[in-house]
């Protein structure tokens, strides 16, 4: 199936908004799409009145996939991990900027170079930021953890994943160290929302309230 690079991203936002099969309504896509909504509505009616269907969309209620569109927003979202990975281990491209990348390039490769990429990196289960990588046949793993915000204090936690899109929070994370996998000990919380205090590598650090919920933690036992 032959879809526009614009297709492809409304489908990927509507998967990543939709947690299961919530409708997503158009304002929460055009945010995230940073497009005007009745340009959003426009193309979402456009798919879901195409024969070969993949949006199932009602007024007043918004969009959410069919099965077929999440199994083409899933493989969208496996070309954009793999590229992630590959440029990360293979070519040593930051973890900050390998989402830029991997934006432009998961439109345009084969699926010869998809398979010839995940072998080259053994069938990888997870991207540079943790999160998990669609299987071939489309099955995706559910997602580990908590987000920060949510983890109870005095306990210890693993970074199970960061999401990707913020390359400064990237770049602040990873000044820290503070990659998927790295423990630390939660240690106070400011009043009134302020930042986290957290011990890692022996070093008392303070985390702001805006990067806790793009941080996912396991709590370790």
């Amino acid at each position: 199936m032959s879809l526009s690079q614009s297709v492809e991203n409304i489908l990927k936002a509507i998967y990543d908004l939709q947690l299961g099969d919530q409708w997503v309504s158009t304002s929460a896509l055009a945010d995230r799409l940073g497009q005007k909504p009745a340009s959003v509505t426009n193309m979402i009616q456009r798919l879901a009145r195409a024969k070969a269907s993949l949006v199932d969309y009602t007024p007043y209620r918004g969009a959410r996939l069919n099965p077929t569109g999440v199994k083409v927003a899933l493989e969208i979202i496996r070309h954009h991990r793999l590229i992630e990975l590959y440029l990360a281990q293979t070519l040593g491209v930051p973890w900050d900027r390998v989402h830029d990348e991997a934006e432009r390039l998961e439109h345009v490769i084969s699926e010869d170079l998809e398979d010839r990429m995940a072998a080259a990196l053994a069938d990888p289960r997870l991207d540079p930021h943790g999160s998990p990588i669609p299987t071939k046949d489309g099955q995706i793993a559910a997602v580990v953890g908590v987000p920060l915000s949510e983890a109870p204090m005095r306990a210890t936690v693993r970074v199970t994943e960061v999401r990707d899109e913020d390359a400064n929070l990237l770049r602040y994370l990873g000044a820290m160290g503070l990659y998927p996998g790295a423990e630390f000990t939660v240690t106070g919380r400011e009043p009134f929302g302020g930042s986290l205090h957290i011990r890692f590598n022996d070093q008392d650090l303070h985390l702001g309230e805006e990067a806790l919920p793009h941080i996912r933690v396991a709590v370790q036992t």
